[in-house]
């Protein structure tokens, strides 16, 4: 039975693994989400979160993983009566899809292969129809290990479609890939802080235009408690709209302290070094999943062109060295594994993991 008191290592591709300098934040005595001391947090939080993402509008700080802002981008800023395009090259990519029509909205799917990109002359042939007042993209599908072509797409919509609101889900992206959030001309993206910011899950953050808090404000039924409007006027006063998972933020503070002091540039070469280490190896021992040109710098899905046994090799490994790695995603699993590299996992981290795969494999 494994020891949850002495959990493993983890380089699934989130939660990721968490330094004890970060975990000892979540030890800070809290404080009253209502007074000022938490407002000086809450505040120089989102500053530096603008900073990080070089916004100079709405940041926004949620108790909750990323999935609750699939829903509070489509009830927020699409009308019962518009339609939304939502691009589709993984699960989590699907998946926003049927969250899209949970909450009552009509939604086609472009669809490609897992492992595919999705890409701009895809979507420009789909919104040429000029249906569309939305469209989902996924900026790193956390199943496939596929980075979409986003400054492509990106420009693209600004020329052709400047209209068209655009949501992206940057869940296994955010901070580690180049993130100028204002120069993308985004509408809405978001990432649980269990991926590269290296904090335990509990807590999104969100970027939300001004145009698309202003659509929301004439939207219907938008609920309470991912409601844009009531949490841009909580902000307003360095506040959230219900009570805070303040220990996250105590966490998340400490590690944009840490990423600015890096510097966005060094913090996104670093990830572009450890995802090229991991892919040489890969090629070496096995295969990419999906086409280099689009593998992520976050995670590597991994071909098992070998044929290992991949669930017994991660076990061994646990047992041996109490520390995990991932396994295909879904209709994915033992054709391929998955290995992190974000927040952080060093490049020594990988090294000594890839090191025990090879033990066991050869």
């Amino acid at each position: 039975m494994t020891d949850w008191k002495n959990p493993p290592r983890l380089f699934i591709p989130g939660p990721v693994k968490v330094n004890e300098d970060v975990l000892q934040q979540l030890a800070r005595p809290t404080l009253g989400h209502r007074g000022k001391e938490y407002a000086q947090l809450h505040g120089q939080t989102a500053k530096m979160l603008k900073e990080i993402f070089f916004t100079n509008q709405n940041v926004f700080i949620s108790t909750s993983s990323a999935s609750g802002i699939w829903e509070a981008a489509i009830r927020n800023c699409v009308a019962p009566d518009e339609k939304v395009l939502a691009t589709c090259c993984g699960a989590f990519s699907d998946k926003w899809a049927t969250v899209a029509k949970d909450c009552g909205r009509e939604v086609d799917e472009l669809k490609v292969e897992w492992g595919k990109p999705t890409t701009a002359e895809m979507i420009d042939e789909e919104l040429a129809t000029g249906k569309y007042a939305a469209i989902t993209l996924v900026y790193n599908e956390t199943s496939t290990g596929v980075t979409n072509p986003v400054n492509e797409i990106s420009k693209m919509m600004r020329e052709k479609y400047p209209d068209v609101l655009v949501f992206v889900d940057s869940v296994s992206a955010m901070v580690a890939l180049p993130l100028r959030f204002d120069d993308l001309g985004w509408d809405v993206t978001f990432a649980s802080v269990q991926k590269a910011f290296a904090i335990p899950p509990g807590l999104a953050v969100a970027l939300v235009s001004n145009r698309a808090l202003e659509k929301s404000k004439g939207i219907p039924a938008r609920g309470y408690y991912f409601n844009f409007e009531l949490w841009a006027k909580a902000a307003e006063k360095d506040q959230t709209l219900v009570t805070p998972n303040i220990p996250h933020i105590m966490a998340l503070n400490y590690q944009c302290e840490k990423l600015l002091k890096e510097g966005m540039k060094n913090v996104w070469e670093r990830h572009r070094q450890m995802g090229e280490f991991v892919r040489g190896w890969a090629k070496e021992k096995f295969d990419l999943f999906c086409e280099e040109k689009y593998a992520s710098n976050t995670l590597t899905t991994v071909k098992n062109t070998r044929g290992i046994n991949v669930a017994e090799t991660i076990g061994a490994i646990q047992q041996k060295h109490n520390t995990i790695f991932g396994n295909g995603y879904g209709k994915l699993k033992d054709q391929t594994f998955r290995i992190a590299h974000m927040g952080d996992i060093t490049l020594d981290d990988l090294k000594e993991l890839l090191g025990w795969i090879e033990d066991e494999i050869d």
